[in-house]
Parts: structure tokens; sequence; C-alpha cells
């Protein structure tokens, strides 16, 4: 039985015709809504979940073509767009009877919540984004022989057909690579939460190269067309990132600072997957942002 977060309920929850998505919900509060990353499910908020809803309902949900939540056919750009994506957590929220919400994402979460708040900024009241950055400053800082450590970003942004049969021919050693490449330290990921994510992930391959696939594309123009009208975040923001900045040669907290208003940027040495691998200090964070 794969592992859930301990003492929180299970559902799912239609969020347009075509789509429900699991999601563990608990505690009680002000709502906050936790995004998982890749190449991951909910279960990497476990920590940090259980410690937030002492005082919070707490709503982490997989998305839309991961773990347990529906996986729609990639029809059309729009089905794995942010955009899509983001307005999947709104109604999500929305269903569960919150028409506004705080918001924090990991990763492939991150980039949702960030398109999230900038789509529907009465919704959302605070936002948090760990060790990303905003889908058209990714691929502008991913440039030259450095840009190599996104390879799976390139592989991922082709056209449908070879990186999906690429990658679920050698699926157990392609997510397992990020797995251990991320993790920092030994115990951060316990074995069967390992193996739950690995199964995950083979079990999506189509929907997970959709995903990236739009943000090599649709993602990019509707970035695009926000940074050309000037729209930014209005609501506080936090951010927490490995320094890949120093590695990279961009100013993360310049291009930060270009989406919102109100920021705090810190740079985390924990790894890449800091909810599993510190807890305590993500915790710290997002508390202090919602106290904002």
């Amino acid at each position: 039985m794969a592992p859930v977060i301990e003492g929180f309920d299970y559902e799912r929850v239609r969020v347009a015709p075509d789509v429900s998505l699991n999601v563990a919900v608990g505690g009680s509060g002000p709502p906050l809504v936790l995004l998982h990353g890749f190449p991951q499910t909910h279960l990497m908020w476990r920590h940090v979940a259980a410690d937030l809803a002492a005082d919070h309902t707490v709503i982490c949900p997989d998305l839309r073509g991961y773990g347990d939540s529906d996986k729609p056919e990639e029809s059309g750009p729009g089905v794995y767009s942010k955009r899509t994506m983001g307005a999947d957590v709104v109604e999500l929220a929305r269903v569960l009877g919150h028409e506004r919400f705080a918001l924090a994402g990991h990763d492939r979460g991150a980039l949702v919540a960030v398109r999230a708040g900038l789509d529907h900024p009465a919704a959302v009241t605070h936002l948090a984004g760990l060790d990303v950055l905003p889908t058209l400053d990714m691929w502008e800082a991913l440039r030259g022989v450095g840009g190599a450590v996104g390879f799976h970003l390139y592989l991922m942004a082709q056209p449908p057909g070879l990186p999906e049969r690429m990658i679920a021919a050698s699926a157990e050693a392609f997510f397992g690579y990020f797995l251990d490449a991320w993790s920092t330290g030994p115990g951060a990921l316990p074995a069967e939460v390992r193996r739950a994510y690995l199964d995950a992930s083979a079990g999506a391959v189509p929907s997970i190269v959709a995903d990236y696939r739009a943000s090599a594309g649709i993602d990019i123009e509707h970035d695009a067309t926000d940074r050309a009208e000037g729209r930014r975040l209005e609501m506080p923001v936090t951010v927490l990132q490995q320094d890949w900045g120093a590695a990279l040669g961009y100013d993360a907290v310049a291009l930060w600072r270009a989406w919102a208003r109100d920021l705090r940027h810190s740079t985390v040495g924990s790894g890449h997957f800091m909810a599993e691998q510190d807890p305590a200090g993500v915790v710290r964070e997002l508390r202090e942002l919602l106290e904002r």
C-alpha cells in the first residue's frame, strides 16, 4: 500500500469536466494549499503538512497528470498549461469551501502557483515558491554548457512521441536519477517514499512530459504577455532557492523581484527536496509568510 500523510483525509475532487484530483486534507483554520514538484506527488509535503495542520486547513493535491489524479490526454497545448493547472487549484479550493487561500509550490508546483497567483489574485492571499524560477526566466537562465543541468527540460520539450518512448523505456533509471542527484544526504527519501515516487512517475510518463512540453510553449507565451503588460504578483511572496544563480550566472533575487512586489527571498543549503530534507526550515518560512 502506498504511503499517505498520516492523520489526513483523502478524497477525489472534480475540478474540470474531465479531471478529478486526488487530495489529502488535514487540520483546521485558514486554508493553505501545497503543490508538489517533479518527480514526486503530494506526499513530499508529509512533514510540513503535519506541522502546519495544527492551525491551518492544509490541502495537498496531486497535480493533474501526476500521482493518483486524472491524466487527460494531451489533445492540445492548453491541457497541461500552468494556466489550466492553476485553475484546477483555484477550483479545488472553491469546492472545498475556500474562496481565498494561501498557496505554496515546489518545483513544477511552484510554476503552477505563480500562474494561479497571476491569474487569480483575488483568490491567492500569500504565495511561496520553492527552488524554481518563473518559466520565462528559467529558459533564459539555461544557456551554454551550464544549461546541461536542465537536460530533462530540453528532452521533454520535444514534439509528442520520442521523449515519451525514451523515458518509458527506462523510467526507473530516468526518474531515479533525479531523486538521487537532487538529494543532499541519506534519509531524506525513505525507501517506501522513493518507491512511491518511482511508481507514480512511471505510470504518468505521457502527462509528465506534456506538463514539461507546455513550459516550452504555451507557458512562455503567457509569461511573456504578462511581462509585456507589467503584471506582477500582488500578494506577499516568499521564495526559497538553492544558489543556482552562482553556478549559472543569474541574479535570482532580481529575477523574482521583477515578478513580485512584496518579496522575501532566501538562499538555502538543504537541497532541492527541502520540504523533506529541512521541513522545520520550510515550516518556519511559511509561517513567516502567512503572518505578512
